[in-house]
Protein backbone atom coordinates (compact mmCIF):
# COMPACT_ATOMS: atom_id res chain seq x y z
CA UNK A 1 0.00 0.00 0.00
CA UNK A 2 3.14 2.41 0.67
CA UNK A 3 4.44 1.63 -3.04
CA UNK A 4 0.99 2.75 -4.09
CA UNK A 5 0.83 5.75 -2.51
CA UNK A 6 4.52 6.50 -3.04
CA UNK A 7 3.99 6.07 -7.02
CA UNK A 8 0.59 8.09 -6.75
CA UNK A 9 2.86 10.85 -5.32
CA UNK A 10 5.22 10.40 -7.93
CA UNK A 11 2.88 10.77 -10.51
CA UNK A 12 1.12 13.80 -8.86
CA UNK A 13 4.35 15.59 -8.73
CA UNK A 14 5.53 14.41 -12.42
CA UNK A 15 1.83 16.03 -13.40
CA UNK A 16 2.32 19.44 -11.30
CA UNK A 17 5.94 19.79 -13.01
CA UNK A 18 4.33 19.55 -16.50
CA UNK A 19 1.26 22.03 -15.92
CA UNK A 20 3.90 24.69 -14.13
CA UNK A 21 6.18 24.14 -17.38
CA UNK A 22 3.37 24.58 -19.64
CA UNK A 23 2.15 27.79 -17.63
CA UNK A 24 5.64 29.36 -17.15
CA UNK A 25 5.88 28.71 -21.37
CA UNK A 26 2.50 30.18 -22.19
CA UNK A 27 3.63 33.27 -19.53
CA UNK A 28 6.92 33.90 -21.11
CA UNK A 29 5.39 33.78 -25.05
CA UNK A 30 2.48 36.07 -23.66
CA UNK A 31 4.80 38.65 -21.80
CA UNK A 32 7.51 38.61 -24.80
CA UNK A 33 8.10 42.17 -26.59
CA UNK A 34 7.19 40.66 -30.06
CA UNK A 35 4.21 39.05 -28.56
CA UNK A 36 2.70 42.53 -27.13
CA UNK A 37 3.75 44.51 -30.18
CA UNK A 38 1.81 41.84 -32.36
CA UNK A 39 -1.22 42.23 -30.54
CA UNK A 40 -1.40 46.03 -30.26
CA UNK A 41 -0.67 46.11 -34.17
CA UNK A 42 -3.87 43.57 -34.71
CA UNK A 43 -5.84 45.56 -32.08
CA UNK A 44 -4.89 48.94 -33.84
CA UNK A 45 -5.31 47.55 -37.34
CA UNK A 46 -8.46 46.19 -36.09
CA UNK A 47 -10.29 49.91 -35.22
CA UNK A 48 -9.18 51.13 -38.80
CA UNK A 49 -10.15 47.97 -41.05
CA UNK A 50 -12.60 45.58 -40.83
CA UNK A 51 -12.78 41.54 -41.11
CA UNK A 52 -12.97 41.85 -44.61
CA UNK A 53 -9.95 43.64 -45.11
CA UNK A 54 -11.84 47.22 -45.78
CA UNK A 55 -11.03 50.33 -44.30
CA UNK A 56 -13.50 51.60 -41.58
CA UNK A 57 -13.88 54.97 -43.25
CA UNK A 58 -16.11 56.00 -39.88
CA UNK A 59 -13.12 55.58 -37.01
CA UNK A 60 -10.38 57.09 -39.58
CA UNK A 61 -12.46 60.46 -40.21
CA UNK A 62 -12.71 60.57 -36.49
CA UNK A 63 -8.86 60.19 -36.10
CA UNK A 64 -8.17 62.48 -38.78
CA UNK A 65 -10.41 65.08 -37.67
CA UNK A 66 -9.28 64.81 -34.54
CA UNK A 67 -6.09 65.38 -35.18
CA UNK A 68 -6.82 68.09 -37.45
CA UNK A 69 -8.64 69.76 -34.60
CA UNK A 70 -5.39 69.76 -32.54
CA UNK A 71 -3.29 71.06 -35.18
CA UNK A 72 -5.49 73.57 -35.53
CA UNK A 73 -5.83 74.77 -32.13
CA UNK A 74 -1.73 74.63 -31.08
CA UNK A 75 -2.01 76.94 -34.46
CA UNK A 76 -4.23 79.57 -32.88
CA UNK A 77 -2.27 79.44 -29.71
CA UNK A 78 0.82 79.79 -31.84
CA UNK A 79 -0.82 83.09 -33.23
CA UNK A 80 -2.49 84.27 -29.76
CA UNK A 81 1.34 84.24 -28.36
CA UNK A 82 2.62 86.15 -30.40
Amino acid sequence: MAEKNLSSIESDIALTRERLASTIDQLAYRTSPKTIAKREVNQVKGYFVDANGAPRQDNIIKVVGGVAGVIVVFALIRKIVK
